[in-house]
């Protein structure tokens, strides 16, 4: 669906859709109000966009991230994210955006499955999302020294595909960290989440950061994806299934997230910041591109 918005500026113009550019809009996700939470561009996409051209907008914008939304055939939507560096597998902030701005309600086909969501009674939007395992492993050489942490500062640490889980002993601990970039980036491509858990404030389970430079995104401010992998730690620990979790970058932000078999049940709230069209569509782009 168009935005309300965005539809009655065009009916008074007297321009159709298939005038513009592709419509985008820019969210914070997993936020109660602007300048919150996580920024997402979503790109809404009427043909097919070539991958090139998906980075290229992606790199433009600069936000953590970029999700492009192609409908479907069968009424369903395809969703690809994009840092600005790199294409990724799964993103939470980005898919809770798109579907934010779609009411709420949207079944999207991804690389990393479909991924469903819908509005709950609250106004909040709700994520199915798979559970991501990691095990019990050993810290990479030189990953504390670039945290700027000392072995007695670890309790654990878990690995899984790029995901790199290091728990601290305490929230303080997180909340202070000044990683180095450059120590960072010379790990490779993995996602560092550095947590605590309980949060030293009632209620709160959890206490984390994210880091990823070399996906173009020094510190994530609020990182659905890495709670995926958090939800099954604390659910062993505490024998429980529902918690909510802090997320304790400069913007801050909370998930509320629910275990439920493998899949991971993500809450939040999020807030349009602007809406509008690009003065360029793909298919344009991809003709001049090859003319």
């Amino acid at each position: 669906p168009r935005p309300a918005s965005c539809t009655h500026q065009l009916r008074n113009s007297g321009l159709s859709w298939s005038d513009m550019g592709a419509r985008l809009a820019v969210v914070d996700a997993f936020a109660e109000s602007v300048f919150r939470g996580n920024p997402a561009a979503v790109c809404f996409l009427d043909v097919a966009a070539d991958r090139g051209w998906m980075q290229a907008l992606a790199a433009e914008l600069n936000l953590p991230m970029t999700g492009f939304v192609l409908s479907r055939a069968d009424g369903e939507h395809d969703l690809r994210w994009f840092t600005p560096t790199t294409e990724v597998a799964i993103c939470g902030h980005a898919t809770l955006a798109a579907a934010h701005v779609m009411g709420g309600e949207a079944r999207f086909h991804t690389r990393s499955g479909v991924l469903v969501a819908h509005r709950t009674t609250d106004g909040r939007v709700e994520l199915d999302f798979p559970a991501i395992p990691v095990e019990i492993g050993s810290v990479p050489d030189g990953l504390l020294h670039a945290l700027g942490v000392t072995d007695d500062d670890v309790l654990r640490s878990w690995a899984g595909g790029e995901w790199r889980l290091i728990e601290l002993t305490s929230p303080g601990l997180v909340r202070e960290l000044a990683p180095e970039r450059d120590g960072l980036l010379v790990l490779g491509e993995i996602v560092v989440v550095v947590f605590a858990a309980p949060g030293e404030r009632e209620g709160v389970d959890s206490v984390c950061r994210v880091f990823e430079p070399a996906s173009g995104i020094d510190e994530d401010p609020v990182t659905g994806s890495a709670h995926c992998a958090l939800a099954p730690l604390l659910a062993e620990r505490t024998g429980r299934t529902n918690f909510t979790c802090e997320q304790a970058s400069s913007r801050g932000g909370f998930v509320e997230t629910q275990l439920v078999e493998d899949r991971v049940l993500l809450r939040g709230r999020a807030v349009t910041v602007f809406e509008g069209v690009l003065a360029r569509d793909p298919e344009r782009q991809k003709d001049e591109a090859t003319a």
